[in-house]
């Protein structure tokens, strides 16, 4: 049985590795290719997009794929997209497999918006130091707030030109709580904003918040498309790909 998994998330890896010792299947692990230096998944692995859906659709066929898991980022509401009318299009079956999303507890000030230039609408009513981790490719919905100072955190660098009043820390998770909380104080934060991406990587931000009374806003996720099966976990995937 050979297996597609669009990946780059740590869900997709630990698929890869637990499919990889099962001699019933075959793995290829996609990779976007945005990423400099990612972290690999065990087995086959490809890099580069497919050139939409139609292009996917091809790829599937070609190379004779019995299954298709996409375990992307939440917010790749594109990949899934394609995902879902390349399968709907070859008869391959899909999975979208998503982490659970992030629930607030006692002591949270989260504010949830549905896109991010409604964060940035509401951005100037909470804050004007603003630790901004919602991904490079993000700066330009901000910038129309010279009002507000931004430390901007991502693993890659940004494309210039960089906004004014933007600092960029370039970083790779896991990060640590007491790391989280001196970051905040060193650079006099008073807001952050995040999208509803799950997980344990990145999940120190929301304590240090929480425990400064830092307000978060929340960026929802992209609903999945419509009929698609979802998994919450790699156990779900595993049992979905080789039932029993």
């Amino acid at each position: 049985m050979r297996v597609l998994i669009l990946g780059g998330t740590a869900e997709a890896r630990a698929l890869a590795a637990a499919l990889d010792g099962d001699p019933r299947v075959r793995v290829v692990s996609s990779l976007a290719g945005r990423v400099t230096n990612p972290r690999l998944p065990v087995g086959e692995v490809r890099e580069g997009g497919f050139g939409g859906p139609e292009g996917l659709a091809a790829w599937l066929t070609g190379h004779g794929i019995d299954a298709l898991v996409d375990a992307t980022h939440p917010f790749a509401r594109r990949m899934t997209a394609s995902a879902a009318e390349a399968a709907a299009a070859t008869g391959v079956p899909l999975l979208v497999l998503r982490r659970p999303g992030w629930r607030e507890e006692a002591g949270d000030s989260w504010h949830w918006v549905e896109s991010l230039p409604a964060a940035a609408t509401l951005l100037p009513s909470l804050g004007r130091r603003v630790f901004l981790t919602t991904g490079r490719r993000s700066l330009p919905v901000f910038a129309p707030h010279p009002e507000l100072w931004f430390l901007a955190r991502s693993v890659d660098p940004p494309e210039p030109p960089i906004p004014a009043g933007v600092e960029v820390l370039l970083a790779r998770g896991p990060y640590t709580v007491e790391g989280e909380r001196a970051l905040i104080g060193e650079h006099r934060l008073d807001v952050l904003v995040t999208k509803d991406s799950g997980g344990s990587m990145t999940t120190a931000k929301l304590v240090a918040a929480r425990e400064l009374g830092v307000p978060v806003v929340m960026v929802r996720r992209p609903p999945p498309p419509a009929g698609v099966r979802l998994a919450d976990s790699v156990e779900a995937a595993v049992e979905w790909v080789h039932p029993g």
